[in-house]
C-alpha cells in the first residue's frame, strides 16, 4: 500500500506563525539591546568626557592645592592617579619627605594594580635615603627586586642597593648584587663561538660593571699555620724582593803536602 507524502509547508507562512505568536518577546527583546547600546554609548561618552575634563583641570595645576582638587573631585580617572605622583613630586622637591611618603602610600593602597606602583615605591625608598633611613630603604629596594623582576624597575632596584650596601661595607654583598645584574640583564646577542660570551651590555650591566670596579678586590685567603712558619731563604745585599740572591760557589779543598811533593812521584829507574 503506497504511503503518502507529508504535506509541505510554505517558509513565509512558517515565518508569519512565528511572529504572531513571539512577536511580544521579539520587540521585547530588540528594545532592550537597543537600550543597553544607546545606554553603553552614554556611558562611554561620560567617562571620556570626564576623563578629559580631569586631564585639563590636571594641566593647568600649578601647586599642591590644585593637584589635590583633581585627586578628590576625579578620583576614578587616569588624571586623578597622575595627581597623586605629581604631588609626591612636588613636596619631595620642597624636603617634604615624609609628607610624599604619606602621599605615595596612598596611591599605592588606592591604585595597587596601577603600572606606576614599583615606580612609587622606589621613590618611597629614595625619599628614606634623604631622610637617613637607610635599612628601610634598602628593604624596600629588595622587595621591588624580586616582586618587579622582568620590569625596568627590577634592575633600577638592584643597582640602588649597591651604594647603600657600600655605605655599610657590605662589599661581598654589593659584589653579589652587581654579578646578579651582569647575569640577569643583558640581552642576548648572536652566538658565533660557543665559549664566547655575545650578550650585549645593557645601561644596567654596563653600570653594574663600572659599580664592581670602584669595589675592593676580594681579600685573599690567608696561608696555613704551618707555612707561615716556614723561614724564607735569605736574601743577597741588593737582590729584588721575593728573589734570593745566588748562593757563593764552595771552594775547592786545597792540595795536601803529599800530593805537591816530588816523593810522592814515582822514581824512574837507572840505566844499567
Amino acid at each position: 500500500m503506497p504511503i503518502a507524502p507529508p504535506p509541505s509547508r510554505d517558509a513565509a507562512v512558517e515565518a508569519r506563525v512565528f511572529w504572531l505568536r513571539f512577536q511580544k518577546e521579539i520587540a521585547a527583546a530588540l528594545i532592550v539591546l537597543i537600550l543597553a547600546a544607546v545606554g553603553f554609548a552614554a556611558y562611554r561618552f561620560y567617562i571620556n568626557r570626564r576623563n578629559s575634563t580631569a586631564a585639563e583641570l590636571l594641566g593647568r595645576a600649578k601647586n599642591p592645592h590644585d593637584y589635590q582638587e583633581v585627586m578628590t573631585r576625579y578620583p576614578a580617572t587616569p588624571a586623578g592617579a597622575s595627581a597623586y605622583l605629581l604631588l609626591a613630586e612636588t613636596q619631595r622637591n620642597d624636603k617634604k619627605f615624609a609628607e610624599s611618603n604619606a602621599t605615595l602610600q596612598l596611591f599605592v593602597d588606592k591604585y595597587p594594580e596601577h603600572d606606576f606602583v614599583p615606580t612609587a615605591r622606589l621613590a618611597m625608598a629614595a625619599n628614606l635615603e634623604s631622610m637617613g633611613k637607610t635599612d628601610e630603604a634598602l628593604s624596600i629596594y629588595q622587595q621591588v627586586a624580586v616582586k618587579y623582576a622582568n620590569t625596568y624597575n627590577g634592575p633600577l632596584a638592584l643597582i640602588s642597593e649597591v651604594p647603600l650596601l657600600k655605605a655599610k661595607n657590605r662589599i661581598e654583598d654589593a659584589r653579589r648584587v652587581c654579578e646578579e645584574i651582569l647575569t640577569k640583564y643583558r640581552m642576548p646577542g648572536p652566538q658565533t663561538e660557543g665559549t664566547r660570551d655575545d650578550r650585549i651590555e645593557t645601561i644596567w650591566a654596563g653600570e653594574a660593571m663600572r659599580q664592581l670596579r670602584s669595589l675592593k678586590p676580594p681579600e685573599r685567603p690567608k696561608p696555613a699555620p704551618g707555612a707561615a712558619s716556614l723561614p724564607a731563604p735569605p736574601a743577597g745585599p741588593g737582590a729584588p724582593p721575593m728573589i734570593a740572591a745566588p748562593t757563593a760557589p764552595i771552594p775547592a779543598a786545597a792540595p795536601t803536602a803529599g800530593a805537591m811533593s816530588p816523593a810522592g812521584a814515582p822514581t824512574p829507574k837507572k840505566p844499567k
